[in-house]
Order: C-alpha cells, then structure tokens, then sequence
C-alpha cells in the first residue's frame, strides 16, 4: 500500500504546489565547466534525479562570487548572465524538471569557509579563521558594508536568473557556516556596525537578502531559507536564537525553512563531532540519539510559527519519515546520500514497497575508517567523514559521465580522486580566465 501522508502534496504560502513530501536535498555536485557554468554533466546528473520520484529537487550550491566557492567546481552566478550562461541555466532547469519534480536553486556564498587553493584570503564578517587544524582555510578579510550591500544584491540577481531560467523556486543558504550563516554566529562575528552585536544587527544581512530576492522576484516565485537550529559550540548561534530568526523570516514572506545544524568546525549536518566537545544545549539525550534528530528542533519551531519547515539528515525510513510529518508538524523530508547511489529507491518507498532506504554508509564500512581506530575522535574522525563524503562527490562524477554508480570504490581511492579533480578544475579554471 502506499504510504498515504508522504504522498500528500504541499502548498506553500504563495500557492505553488509540490506533488509529495519528499525533496531531494542540496549536495554539493562541483560539476560546473570551466567558466563555471552547468554543464552537460551536471545536467546529465539532474536528469538521473528527476526520474527519482521527489517531489523537490534542491540544486547544491550555487555561488554568488566567483572568489568564494564552497568547493571547485560549484556553478556561480555573480552578474547578470549573458546569453551563453542563461541558456546553459535554461537547460540544467529543464533536465531537473523533465520528471515532474519542481526545482530550486540554492544560492550560498562560502564566506571564511572557502578552501585556500581558492582564495587564501577570503571574505567574512570579521578576520577570524576556522578554528580547524592545517592550511586549508586561511585568515579572512571583514567585509566593508558596501561589500555587504552588494552582496545582497549579488543574492537578489542569482534569485531572478533562476526564475528567468525555468527553476521554481531558490533557497537561501544561512546554514552550516557559510557567510550568511556565520553573521549569525557571534564566534564567527564580532563586529560593532550594525551587522554584529545582537542579534538584531547579526540577522541584518539575512533578512536583507530575503527581502531584496523577494522584490526581484516577486510574490509568485518561491523563496526558501535554509538556516541552522544551532551551531552546537558554546558561545555560537543558539536555537533560543533560531527561534528568533524563524519569527522574523516568517514575518518576511518566505515560503519554507530548512532546519540544519552545525558548520566545518562542528559538523553536525554531517553527523560528525569536531575539535572541541559539541554544545547540546538542553537538548534531550533522547533527541541527539534518534534518526534525523533537527526533527526535535523543528517541533519545537512548529509551535511558535506557521510556515512550512524541511528537516535532512537521518532519515532513512519510511516510518520515521511519517512521524515527523503527522507528530512532528513537519512538512518536507530531505534525502541526501542515498540519492547518490539508488535512483529509485524513493519511488519505491513512496509506493510502500521499500520501508526503509538504504543503509550506504554502513554497505560502504566507513567505520572506523580509512583513518584507523582513532578515526571516531577529532581531527581523523573529520577526515573520516570527509573521505565518505568525496565518495559520494565521485559517484555524482560518474553518473554525469554517464558511468553507473561504483560500490567497489574504496574511501581512501575516493579522496585521493576527488582531491586531485579539484585541483584539477582550479588550475584549469584560472588558465581559462587569463
């Protein structure tokens, strides 16, 4: 029998309507060519993802300045695109769309969580560098507020080529460290304009943006937020502050919010624990051990504002997928992962005929990990989830290269592969725009 509540559509508060509960959630695809642009690649990926049976497609990162990539390879949108450039967007949204699933565009700027070999000097609120080990991420510069105006723009103008483009919708990434998010972040952010400070001032940029892609785009366009419950440090955003931040967005008309967590230097939305011991707060042990626990945060959000709410992470079958949706109050469930390997394994589980959605990390043993025994603590337990994560990186190469998806590939191989496809793709990429 079908599973009746995860195959009800959605309406959302500007009348756009989603045929199931069940989204495809933004992953990274580092498939952009050389300029940049989608390319028949990640097109090629995207129409392996319509036939997949969500009901949403979010794309990964698409950034907003060509200096701060979340990661080499991401599709940037800083300007207005000329003709080449909106026919290559007019084309990744028709391979998205071509198996009746809506499609948003995710518009992010990596902010102080831009890797070196992209810029060792990145843009942030304030000159304050990861606090990670290594070279990777170098000492940013703060932003002047001229620079953020612009910014803000840069969001508004991404938001209208999508529409122009064919996509159904953006979502805004204020999640997982990047630069919106880490203006929320006190840790991240300790200006004293009126961008830093309270809270009021750290959500400025945010709100800013929702508004100013919200008067490009017009009432019709559906705008999204994707924004942390927390980001589980002491001294860092707060969900007493995400419940904040939610009233406000609200007030400001967007139509979804995604609750996330966590950012490189604890990487919760990875499921992965960082340097220093992770800040719970007064979470329940009983909600940080449950499958897909910012299902717990979003609950709780449910009772203080009436805009639909989306929770990734965990979730792997079907009941608790119900659970969250009839008892939770949300209203869209994220996959992640398992997309990359099963293209139907979501319409079998919306027709009842798979309940629980395969287990990939535990087929692909990544525990304790390539890293050996102490891989479950600290750094080699960071390296560890980064490994996984370049195996999934490697699949997405492979299915926009028309290949089949690899289960032989080891972690190790993976990370290696990935690590040089990057540097690939920026030595490359800076040859190209000489």
């Amino acid at each position: 029998m079908p599973i009746q509540i995860l195959n009800t559509a959605l309406t959302l508060p500007n009348g756009q309507q989603i045929p199931n509960r069940i989204a495809k959630a933004a992953m990274t695809e580092g498939l952009a060519d050389l300029n940049a642009y989608p390319s028949p690649a990640l097109n090629r990926l995207y129409s392996h993802w319509a036939e997949s049976g969500c009901g949403v497609l979010l794309t990964g990162n698409v950034q907003i300045d060509r200096l701060h990539l979340e990661r080499p390879g991401n599709v940037v949108i800083d300007r207005e695109p000329d003709a080449q450039m909106q026919a290559a967007l007019v084309a990744w949204a028709k391979s998205a769309k071509s198996g009746g699933a809506k499609v948003w565009m995710q518009i992010s700027h990596a902010g102080r969580q831009t890797q070196t070999m992209v810029n060792p000097h990145p843009k942030a609120p304030s000159a304050i560098k990861l606090g990670l080990p290594g070279k990777n991420f170098g000492v940013p510069v703060a932003l002047t507020e001229a620079e953020i105006l612009e910014l803000v723009q840069r969001f508004a103008i991404a938001a209208n080529a999508a529409k122009n483009a064919g996509f159904d919708g953006v979502q805004i990434h204020a999640a997982h460290g990047y630069l919106l998010s880490s203006f929320l972040n006190p840790r991240a952010n300790s200006r004293t304009d009126q961008w830093g400070g309270s809270l009021e001032n750290r959500a400025r940029m945010l709100l800013a943006t929702v508004d100013a892609v919200r008067e490009k785009t017009g009432a019709d366009f559906t705008v999204t937020v994707k924004l942390n419950s927390a980001d589980f440090q002491q001294g860092g955003f707060s969900f007493a502050e995400c419940k904040q931040v939610v009233n406000w967005l609200e007030s400001h008309r967007v139509d979804l919010i995604e609750i996330s967590g966590g950012n490189y230097e604890q990487a919760r939305m990875m499921d992965v624990v960082g340097m220093e011991a992770p800040d719970y707060g007064d979470l329940r042990p009983s909600t940080i051990a449950r499958e897909a626990y910012f299902a717990d945060f979003a609950a709780e959000l449910r009772e203080v504002v009436t805009v639909p709410l989306m929770v990734t992470g965990g979730f792997r079958s079907a009941a608790a997928m119900q659970r969250a949706i009839t008892d939770d109050g949300i209203s869209m469930i994220g996959i992640g992962r398992p997309l990359c390997v099963d293209q139907h394994g979501i319409a079998e589980l919306l027709a009842g005929t798979r309940p629980v959605l395969g287990q990939y990390e535990k087929i692909l043993n990544l525990g304790p990990g390539v890293f050996g025994p102490h891989s479950r603590y600290g750094v080699f337990k960071m390296l560890n989830a980064f490994g996984a994560t370049y195996w999934f990186y490697q699949q997405f190469r492979r299915i926009g290269a028309g290949l089949p998806v690899d289960m032989t590939l080891g972690v190790f191989s993976a990370l290696i592969k990935e690590t040089l496809a990057q540097l690939a793709w920026v030595r490359e990429a800076r040859k190209a725009s000489r």
